[in-house]
């Protein structure tokens, strides 16, 4: 079976290469819009191994294809069932990575980030095709001069793939309309770029997407980078981003970010398998 190391490895790639594309690399439904209630000097490493999807054939090597397919009779048709699943399959600080810690506030859900024609991101009820959405927020703390970095894993259950696909299209768009994003609080993103993943090129997920740019706040100390990365598998979407900090380059959130999106989709993996 592929190793935890390995899946985050390859995504870990992609996402440099999207920031090559981009030109985010050297330098200078959205799962970062605001969420209800209250507003280090290690880079996170892989901290155990975790079993691979199918169509892996030796340990520590890829697959050729993306081959899951998700149990029908595991797949939730309620609020309640996807609420099961969201919670079983969303990290924590401990499974994230060593040395991440929860956020202030740790955990939210059940409502729906809405971008508005002003490109500010506001809070609207579940839209009918959603049966849950569900948010988690784990940081690596403030270390040897350097800054918090800011984690944060949304999943949400669609009704059906045709709408969860929907959810992937929309956020490609969204950037484009919106380079620049408000995000409330005296947040914002700044200079996002996003693209889809070639199919053929997607390992663990039926489909994926990735996001790059400048992330500000008013305890940021100027812009810092910010990667963003979504995927589906079947009717699921995982989001995840990494708020970057001061005295990090994006070279050392890439991993950050790879390594969690790895292990969630392989968490969403085992909640839907026969």
């Amino acid at each position: 079976m592929r190793s935890g190391l390995a899946r985050a490895g390859a995504w870990s790639g992609a996402l440099a290469g999207l920031l090559a594309l981009t030109g985010c690399g050297q330098g200078g439904g959205h799962g970062d819009a605001p969420q209800p209630g209250p507003t280090g000097s290690v880079t996170a490493q892989p901290s155990a191994p975790a079993p691979s999807p199918s169509g892996s054939t030796a340990p520590g090597t890829l697959p050729t294809a993306y081959t899951f397919t998700p149990d029908p009779a595991r797949l939730p048709r309620t609020p309640q069932e996807a609420q099961r699943l969201t919670r079983a399959a969303a990290l924590d600080p401990e499974s994230w990575s060593a040395g991440m810690v929860a956020h202030d506030p740790y955990e939210s859900g059940g409502s729906w980030p809405v971008l508005s024609d002003g490109c500010a991101w506001s809070r609207a009820e579940l839209p009918a095709d959603v049966l849950d959405s569900y948010t988690r927020k784990i940081d690596l703390p403030a270390k040897d001069g350097r800054g918090r970095v800011l984690g944060s894993l949304t999943l949400t259950v669609h009704r059906d793939v045709a709408a969860a696909d929907r959810d992937m299209q929309d956020t490609v768009r969204q950037s484009f309309r919106c380079p620049d994003q408000d995000l409330g609080g005296g947040q914002a993103l700044h200079g996002l770029m996003s693209m889809h993943q070639p199919k053929e090129s997607v390992l663990n997920a039926d489909a994926s997407l990735f996001e790059a740019g400048k992330y500000s706040s008013s305890e940021s100390g100027g812009p810092q980078h910010y990667v963003w990365t979504k995927s589906r598998i079947g009717p699921v979407v995982m989001a995840l981003s990494v708020k970057g900090a001061q005295g990090y380059e994006m070279r050392e959130l890439l991993p950050v970010a790879a390594e969690g999106a790895a292990k969630a989709l392989y968490r969403i993996e085992l909640e839907l398998k026969p």
